[in-house]
């Protein structure tokens, strides 16, 4: 029976792999959720054990928390289906992850760190702006960059998007450059490099938060262990000794 002591019903919705909470909630409010037997419009709803939950009239229940890291490769794209027939990421997965959500997407000339889950929660907090989880990129460009341009991308470059910046910038060599945000807009290393005239020929996220991507091969994948996940909430400072599943090393 539902009581006052369980699980939020989003929440467990979520846990559920149904949706973010958000989502959930309009399931809730559509009046697609049962709970015992009967339509459950109250958002406020916990559940307990032995509670039945069901959406649109199949029975749900809580999946395993899976948590992996990713290596996306060029030429992908990050959806499960494309209508333009291009390649998706999951193509390169087992089916038993299909299931899984990409958190956040690298687009398709992109490559680098990616992170999949059932967590709706742990999707939140990755992609909440409060948290401002940091991501670093190492990034070529078609020409040497300039060094005014350097101080540009900190205070902020105007685009079409808007004003946008970058938490750090290094310049690695003439035309390679680390690039660091902790807020993403679409595109937003590419859009900034073009409204300075430069072209990005390659693009390599290295690393969320304190999880570097290490050598996990394009087309890898690891699952995440409890102090890898702490790492990727940038709950642990960056090392570049620890990278995504250095210690199981399930690479696949």
């Amino acid at each position: 029976m539902a009581t006052n002591d369980g699980t939020r019903l989003n929440k467990y919705l979520a846990s559920c792999a149904v949706g973010s909470r958000r989502a959930c909630d309009e399931l809730i409010k559509a009046g697609r959720v049962e709970v015992n037997g009967t339509p459950c419009l109250n958002m406020g709803t916990r559940i307990s054990d032995g509670d039945h939950v069901k959406v649109d009239g199949k029975r749900v229940s809580p999946r395993e928390t899976m948590i992996i890291a990713f290596h996306k490769p060029r030429g992908f794209v990050c959806t499960r289906e494309d209508e333009l027939g291009r390649d998706t990421i999951y193509s390169l997965l087992p089916e038993s992850l299909h299931s899984l959500h990409h958190v956040g997407r690298l687009d398709m000339d992109s490559e680098g760190l990616l992170i999949l889950t059932n967590d709706g929660d742990l999707s939140q907090q990755l992609m909440h702006p409060s948290k401002s989880v940091e991501k670093e990129y190492l990034v070529t460009s078609n020409q040497a960059f300039e060094n005014s341009h350097l101080d540009q991308f900190l205070e902020g470059v105007y685009t079409d998007e808007g004003k946008l910046k970058a938490k750090a910038i290094e310049r690695l060599s003439p035309r390679r450059l680390k690039v660091v945000l902790d807020h993403g807009a679409k595109r937003q290393i590419r859009v900034m490099f073009e409204s300075l005239g430069y072209q990005v020929t390659k693009l390599l996220r290295v690393r969320i938060g304190a999880l570097w991507l290490g050598d996990l091969e394009p087309g890898g994948w690891a699952m995440l262990n409890a102090l890898e996940v702490q790492m990727l909430l940038g709950n642990e400072k960056p090392a570049k000794k620890r990278a995504a599943g250095q210690d199981e090393r399930k690479r696949r």
